[in-house]
């Protein structure tokens, strides 16, 4: 059976999502994902269902090399999202173009069991293939990615499919009218989606990103609706 995984950052997204497998929860979409508040991990672990709610950690935009102190955050948050009731964990740290196995190491044991999934930030490593095996090691027990272009790469999912270290959760605009070629050519198991829709007035901040008179995202129910049938 697909898993499905929609990445949400409100509770509007999760009540929308709770028809999912899982539910990625995080805050600014926009930028790439961050850290959500506690409190709404904790009404995201309430309003979800069925579903499970992974938090994904991340302390701030930019790379994903983390200096000590921002590493401590990251256990920190960790353990207190765990607490709070998440299903799962989603994290990344990188040295350069490889693993950062420490920092990775650290990571996972903050998350105390809870399955941990290595996000986008894999598509920025040298070599993934020996990636997987290392982090299969650290415990690790999915990795989220596109293959590494911004879009799916259905070729390179499928060769990481086919190393079999870990589960492969394939990303990187996957939306009802793709998701099928996706499974059919990958051989993965699990997906992952993001689909929104800008709603609200028009923004009074500029640089936002959202289309001119509107004022933020929202998940599209309708996507996640077909999502749902397509992965069924």
């Amino acid at each position: 059976m697909v898993q499905l995984e929609i990445s949400v950052e409100t509770l509007d997204g999760v009540g929308v999502a709770s028809i999912a497998d899982r539910i990625e929860l995080c805050a600014g979409l926009s930028e790439g994902g961050l850290t959500p508040s506690i409190a709404l991990v904790e009404a995201a672990v309430f309003a979800a269902g069925t579903a499970q709610v992974h938090v994904l950690v991340r302390p701030r935009p930019g790379g994903f090399a983390y200096c000590p102190d921002e590493l401590a955050l990251m256990r920190a948050d960790i353990r207190h999202a765990v607490a709070a009731g998440a299903a799962g964990i989603v994290v990344g740290a990188l040295d350069g173009d490889e693993v950062d196995i420490a920092a990775t190491a650290g990571l996972v044991d903050a998350a105390r069991g809870v399955p941990v999934t290595f996000h986008r930030a894999f598509d920025r490593l040298a070599e993934p293939l020996p990636a997987l095996d290392a982090l299969a090691e650290l415990g690790v027990e999915r990795v989220l990615t596109s293959g590494g272009p911004a879009t799916v790469d259905v070729d390179a999912v499928a060769a990481l499919v086919a190393h079999g270290s870990l589960t492969i959760m394939a990303c990187g605009g996957i939306r009802p009218h793709n998701v099928r070629a996706v499974l059919d050519r990958t051989g993965v198991t699990a997906v992952h989606a993001a689909p929104r829709i800008p709603v609200g007035t028009a923004s009074t901040y500029p640089g936002t990103g959202v289309p001119e008179g509107h004022d933020r995202f929202a998940t599209d129910a309708d996507a996640v609706g077909e999502l749902r049938e397509l992965t069924r």
